[in-house]
């Protein structure tokens, strides 16, 4: 405290120090200390202007920015004050939702009146009205039509609206069973002797044998060091004397006077300690008890010298034990007699710093309980009064009013006449006034005070040559509960020992009920009202019927087009916007051989239906991707219903294999008609080993070209190369498709147009997936009379096999269908031509897929000409 000697002067050192800072301080207390809290904060996001002076136990200085607080409908509201509407425009466009949360705070207040048999006050006469802004991270949105909305208040009014309800059901889901909590409070001094503490401890409500002994004892102390100016800069003394401490209350508890038989059911075990500088806060529960008591977190305030050093300040301990949430807190307050403010202040300033990051999981279990009104603070972390029951304990420094004079305060406690001093405490008078600890409870005094003694002692101290100081209740404990019914104070007393300080250590014991939450019936609550809410909230959600959500394509050949229609009608009684939208992480809406229009709608209540359009088609690059195993015909899209649910229609179908865009080296290998191989790698490749294919595994004996094409050049040559304009007119669409379908399965050719066999043909040949004349060879240099010979024969011995074979086949049948050109009117230049496009250029490349450069057009021109060599000469 005080201290004698050096620590007196060092004391009186640090109070010079703190004397502004208090000053500071002292005309704030003032005001609410709810509005107090606020302006303390870091952060102007988090400010909450308070319009009354009013208080509940759900809604303290220094709990969580959203905590509802509880109001006592009965009260009138305080009057508002009027503003302009330039100031309401002003304020509607910042970028924070400001909402006025009186009338969930008065749901709230009712719901704990339903649940509690309190009528809706929890025990406080004060109203408890606040305008708090809820949404500080997100803007507020305006639409075109000027409707202006938030998605976080949004969701933290919904939330709030779920703890309401959850909390008004709790006993449907809680049973409630009976604990009894120890709380003790002693300044030693900076003393450490060796003395007894089971009268303090162990009282005697624990029974003889300790039968009755408490579920919880949480103890605090102050001064456990000398509080100079080394072991409150360094702190390096505190730590060996909590330990000291811990021990000492570990051997009492568990002494043969608490547990004769040395029951471990009986025993306690230490849940979590914490210090700083003088400070030391320890919770002791019982063995039993340690599986069911989790989220334990700790942490320390100073706001000694500069407001913030460790000689003053507090240490808190919060746990979930059970189902109920308990913080305890363990605070040494500013010194002296008349300095109440700076007091108020460091309690205000513990209360508003105290904050425990418990996690996202630890919140969303307690609010699914019914226990945290945490719904609008939007994060992990909670305060104070954010918890079932607050226990607040330690030297408080609250003294007797000043208006009594030391010498009679002296007397009348030496007489144990505690009447006039208890109405003079200054602790009760702040209280009264709402400057301080509002929403707490202490229970009646009626022990002598407890400071100032003379050490190893029962006397106040006297002596000459020390300072005569006031007698005062310094050491308190009080309590908060979000509700009243839940604790009651069984006792609240001193103890004479142990003596060693100049304080007398203080003690209480209460009965509290703790909650235990049955899971499943909690679940079947939670459910109900999530039930309830969506249905609710579904009326004003848009909602589409979708006549199917999979198309079935069945067999998809080559080349071929496939519709199929999913038609979309508006359900619920608000317009409904729908779009199709890529997978994640994809940018396309589907795969490239899918085609969807239109991609995107509104329909109107009482709309006709829309036809969303899903076409198949399979062209070259598909086919081959197909082929080789890359690709299948399976897909999903999701179709986006605006302020609504997604929905994912299925899309499959199965390949028709084809020749067409494949490669002449792989065609050559099947003897048999190519819709019987295999898509799948594995299954061909088990097709292929076990020859029932129709390959033949000596590679000496396979084609020498692809036998489709040796069937659409034998047709030609029976449907006669006199045709005129043959290769040069375009065939009929059915004829093409039905000859691909002849080609594909083996099945033999009809009685069709000749026209329509050419255009086959080279659509085979433009359409293999590697065209017969790789880009490779294409002549490097410009071909003229004196090296067109030489050209000609490196591009025939450059060519791979297969595709060799492939390339004198043709050669020859244009050279024949040239010997009937005066019937069917080619020529070896249109034939040259023809053949480059087919063959050299392959699927797709026209002149504008290569890079149109000279040297390209050039190269492509030569090529040409090999080709008319070839078809002009017998090089072949």
């Amino acid at each position: 405290m005080e201290g004698q000697g050096q620590g007196q002067q060092q004391q009186q050192q640090q109070q010079q120090q703190q004397a502004g800072y208090y000053q500071q301080q002292q005309q704030q207390q003032q005001m609410d200390p709810q509005m107090y809290r606020q302006t303390q904060g870091p952060s102007d996001n988090n400010t909450i202007t308070t319009e009354t002076s009013s208080h509940s136990s759900l809604s303290q200085p220094g709990g969580s920015v959203g905590a509802p607080p509880q109001v006592n409908p009965s009260q009138p509201r305080p009057p508002t004050t009027q503003k302009n509407p330039q100031h309401y425009e002003k304020q509607r466009q910042s970028s924070s939702a400001t909402l006025t949360m009186e009338d969930t705070a008065n749901a709230n207040a009712n719901a704990n009146a339903n649940a509690n048999g309190n009528n809706g006050n929890n025990g406080n006469d004060h109203q408890a009205g606040m305008t708090q802004i809820i949404a500080h991270n997100a803007p507020d949105e305006e639409t075109e039509d000027g409707r202006i909305s938030n998605r976080e208040a949004a969701v933290k009014i919904r939330d709030a609206w779920i703890y309401k309800q959850i909390r008004a059901r709790q006993d449907e889901f809680t049973n409630y069973k009976s604990n009894r909590l120890f709380f003790g409070t002693f300044n030693v001094n900076a003393k450490g002797k060796e003395e007894s503490l089971e009268e303090w401890l162990c009282t005697h409500e624990w029974g003889s044998d300790g039968k009755f002994a408490p579920d919880i004892v949480a103890v605090g102390f102050q001064e456990i060091v000398d509080l100079n100016a080394v072991n409150v800069a360094v702190d390096n003394k505190s730590q060996q004397r909590a330990s000291h401490w811990l021990e000492r209350i570990k051997s009492t508890l568990n002494s043969r006077r608490v547990n004769p038989d040395q029951d471990v059911s009986r025993s306690y075990i230490p849940l979590t300690s914490k210090h700083l500088v003088g400070l030391f806060l320890v919770v002791f529960i019982k063995t039993p008890h340690r599986t069911r008591t989790k989220y334990v977190h700790t942490n320390t305030v100073g706001v000694g010298v500069m407001g913030m050093m460790g000689n003053k300040g507090g240490v808190s301990i919060r746990f979930q034990f059970y189902d109920s949430t308990i913080c305890v807190v363990c605070t040494h307050l500013a010194a002296h007699r008349e300095n109440v403010a700076g007091r108020n202040a460091d309690y205000a300033n513990v209360f508003s710093k105290t904050t425990f990051d418990i996690g996202d999981e630890a919140v969303k279990e307690v609010i699914r309980s019914g226990s945290l009104s945490q719904w609008a603070s939007g994060s992990s972390s909670v305060g104070i009064s954010d918890h079932d029951l607050v226990f607040w304990l330690g030297d408080l420094n609250y003294r007797v009013d000043e208006c009594i004079p030391t010498e009679r305060v002296m007397d009348l406690s030496n007489a144990n006449d505690l009447s006039e001093l208890i109405a003079n405490d200054q602790l009760n008078a702040e209280r009264g006034a709402g400057r301080c600890f509002k929403g707490f409870s202490e229970g009646p005094i009626d022990f002598k005070p407890t400071y100032k003694y003379q050490p190893g002692t029962h006397h106040y101290e006297q002596r000459a040559d020390k300072k005569l100081r006031a007698p005062a209740w310094c050491d308190r404990i009080l309590w908060m509960s979000q509700d009243p019914n839940h604790i009651s104070q069984v006792n609240y007393k001193r103890a004479e020992n142990p003596n060693i300080s100049d304080h007398k250590a203080v003690m209480s014991t209460f009965a509290g009920t703790i909650k235990d939450v049955i899971q499943a019936r909690r679940e079947a609550v939670y459910e109900e009202v999530m039930k309830l809410l969506d249905k609710y909230e579904n009326q004003t959600l848009p909602s589409v019927g979708l006549d199917t959500v999979l198309l079935d394509y069945g067999m998809v050949r080559y080349d071929q087009s496939i519709t199929l229609p999913i038609r979309v009608a508006n359900t619920g009684k608000v317009v409904a916007q729908f779009r199709l939208v890529p997978k994640l992480d994809e940018v396309t809406l589907c795969k490239p051989w899918m085609r969807v229009t239109p991609t995107y709608g509104m329909l109107v209540p009482g709309d006709s239906e829309a036809v969303i359009n899903f076409t198949i088609h399979i062209d070259n690059a598909t086919a081959h991707a197909l082929n080789t195993g890359r690709e299948v015909l399976d897909d999903v899209l999701i179709l986006r219903l605006e302020n609504g649910r997604d929905y994912y229609i299925t899309i499959t179908g199965r390949y028709a294999r084809s020749c067409f865009g494949m490669t002449v080296d792989e065609l050559v290998v099947y003897a048999e008609p190519i819709r019987n191989i295999p898509l799948d790698p594995i299954q061909r490749a088990e097709h292929l080993r076990s020859g029932s294919g129709g390959v033949d595994k000596d590679a000496s004996t396979a084609l020498c070209v692809p036998k489709e094409l040796w069937r659409i050049i034998d047709a030609i040559y029976e449907k006669g190369l006199h045709e005129r304009d043959l290769f040069t007119t375009a065939g009929l669409a059915t004829d093409v498709s039905d000859i691909r379908e002849c080609l594909d399965t083996g099945a033999p050719f009809g009685d069709f147009n000749v026209h329509s066999m050419t255009e086959v043909m080279i659509s085979f040949l433009s359409n293999l997936a590697s065209p017969i004349v790789p880009a490779l060879l294409f002549p490097s240099l410009e071909i003229d009379a004196q090296n067109i010979q030489s050209m000609s024969r490196k591009f025939l011995e450059e060519l791979p096999p297969i595709h060799y074979n492939v390339f004198v086949y043709l050669v020859s049948f244009f050279r024949e269908a040239l010997l009937y050109k005066d019937s069917n009117l080619l020529s070896a230049a249109k034939l040259a031509r023809i053949c480059t496009n087919c063959m050299v250029l392959g699927v797709g490349a026209g002149a504008g897929s290569l890079e149109e450069t000279a040297s390209s057009i050039t190269r492509r021109a030569g090529m040409q000409l090999i080709m008319l060599h070839f078809l002009e000469t017998s090089s072949i």
